[in-house]
C-alpha cells in the first residue's frame, strides 16, 4: 500500500490528474509522467470493480497514490474500493458534517468506524500483509470530501472539523453551476468561495483541493491555500490534442 495522507495534512503540494477512461492502460501511462496522485473515476466514468483493480495494479510500480471517487457516499462502494488497494476515496456532493462523519466512519475499521473486515484483500496483499494494512489503515487512508454545493459552502468549517476528513475538494463545474455562474472560474463570488473553503480547511488543519482545466490557473490557487490540485484527465487531454493534431494536419 502506498499512503500520502501524512504528506497531505503537512501541505506538500501534490499534483494529480483524472483518469475517466475506465482504462488500465491510460493509467499506466499517467503512472510513468509521475504524478504524486491519480484520480480513478467512478462517478462519471465506466469503471466497475474489475476494470478499477485492473487501473491500481497498473498504478502499482509507480509513486502515485490512486484514489478513487465513488458514485456516491455509499458503504459498500467505499469498501470494495478500500479492498481493492485505494489509498484513499473521494466522495461526491458531500454538504454536512454528519455526511463527512458517515464518509470517514465507512473508511474505518472498528471501534473507529463500520468498515466490514476481509483479511484477503488486494489491499493487504491478499493476507500476506494484512497484519500491517490493518495496524495502519484507520490513520493512514484519505478521505477526501466534495465541495459542490451552496449548502456545502456554508457547512465547510463544520465538514472540515470533522475528525478524520483530509481533504476538502471543490468540484468546479458543480459548485460553480449550483452557484448559478457555470464555468465562470475567475467570476469575483466564485473566487470568495474558493477562498472560504481555503480557510476553513485550513483553519481545522485539513488541506484543500480543486480540479482545474489547465496548469496555467495553478499559481492563482496555491496562493489562496490549495495543495491538492489535479488538472486535466486523460480523455480531456485525448480530446484537446486530437482536435490541435487535426487542426495542424488540415492547415497544411
Amino acid at each position: 500500500m502506498y499512503y500520502i495522507r501524512e504528506r497531505v495534512l503537512a501541505g506538500e503540494f501534490m499534483a494529480g490528474t483524472w483518469c475517466s477512461l475506465g482504462s488500465a492502460i491510460a493509467a499506466e501511462i499517467v503512472g510513468l509522467a509521475g504524478y504524486d496522485w491519480v484520480l480513478l473515476d467512478s462517478e462519471h466514468a465506466p469503471s466497475t470493480a474489475p476494470g478499477l483493480m485492473a487501473q491500481m495494479q497498473a498504478l502499482s510500480r509507480f509513486a502515485a497514490a490512486p484514489i478513487v471517487r465513488i458514485p456516491w457516499l455509499d458503504q459498500v462502494y467505499i469498501k470494495w474500493a478500500l479492498d481493492l488497494g485505494a489509498s484513499g476515496i473521494m466522495v461526491p456532493y458531500v454538504e454536512t458534517e454528519e455526511q463527512a462523519a458517515c464518509a470517514v466512519s465507512c473508511m474505518r475499521y472498528s471501534p473507529q468506524g463500520i468498515r466490514g473486515l476481509g483479511t484477503a484483500t488486494r489491499a493487504s496483499d491478499y493476507g500476506y500483509a494484512f497484519p500491517d494494512y490493518f495496524s495502519r489503515a484507520n490513520a493512514e487512508l484519505l478521505t477526501v470530501v466534495q465541495i459542490e454545493t451552496l449548502r456545502a459552502v456554508d457547512n465547510a468549517a463544520a465538514i472540515a472539523a470533522v475528525n478524520g476528513v483530509g481533504v476538502l475538494f471543490v468540484g468546479p463545474m458543480d459548485l460553480s453551476n449550483n452557484g448559478k455562474m457555470p464555468g465562470k472560474f475567475s467570476d469575483p463570488r466564485f473566487m470568495d468561495m474558493l477562498e472560504g473553503i481555503a480557510a476553513a480547511a485550513r483553519g481545522q488543519g485539513k488541506a484543500c483541493g480543486i480540479l482545474l482545466p489547465e496548469a496555467g490557473l495553478v499559481p492563482s490557487l496555491r496562493e489562496i491555500g490549495y495543495t491538492f490540485i489535479a488538472v486535466g484527465s486523460d480523455s480531456g487531454l485525448l480530446t484537446r490534442h486530437f482536435r490541435e493534431n487535426l487542426a495542424l494536419m488540415r492547415s497544411r
